[in-house]
């Protein structure tokens, strides 16, 4: 059985992005802690956290794809935008105390937001 392409691209993002999730979690747990204050450090543990969630929600989105006809190339992007803007602007301002990187994180939080809209629309259509 072929494996369509909407679900690989999915499947391919997600595990990828939860074995760089790995990576930078190990880097702020015994790499970090050092280098930064308590509270930075939760930025960075918060950052991991919802980049874990969302790279999960990218392999959902594909083991979905798998079983449907339905594309979710919104909720796709959505969630690797949201990881880009939201995670790693928290690994950002963690280590560099930049603030603007602070001020660009919600647009990533809504990002998340549209990515699981789109994908409840398409399960309730289905």
């Amino acid at each position: 059985m072929t494996m369509n392409q909407n679900a690989r691209t999915s499947l391919l993002a997600g595990t990828g992005l939860l074995a760089l999730a790995v990576l930078i979690g190990a880097f702020g747990a015994h790499g970090l802690k050092a280098m930064v204050t308590p509270e930075k450090l939760v930025t960075f543990e918060t950052g991991v956290r919802y980049h874990f969630y969302h790279a999960f929600g990218l392999v959902l989105l594909g083991l979905y794809q798998l079983h449907s006809t339905a594309k979710l190339k919104v909720a796709h992007y959505a969630f690797i935008a949201g990881i880009l803007l939201f995670s790693f602007n928290c690994y950002f301002y963690a280590v560099s105390d930049v603030k603007v990187f602070a001020m660009i994180v919600p647009v990533g939080g809504i990002l998340f937001v549209v990515g699981w809209m789109n994908f409840f629309w398409k399960i309730l259509k289905n």
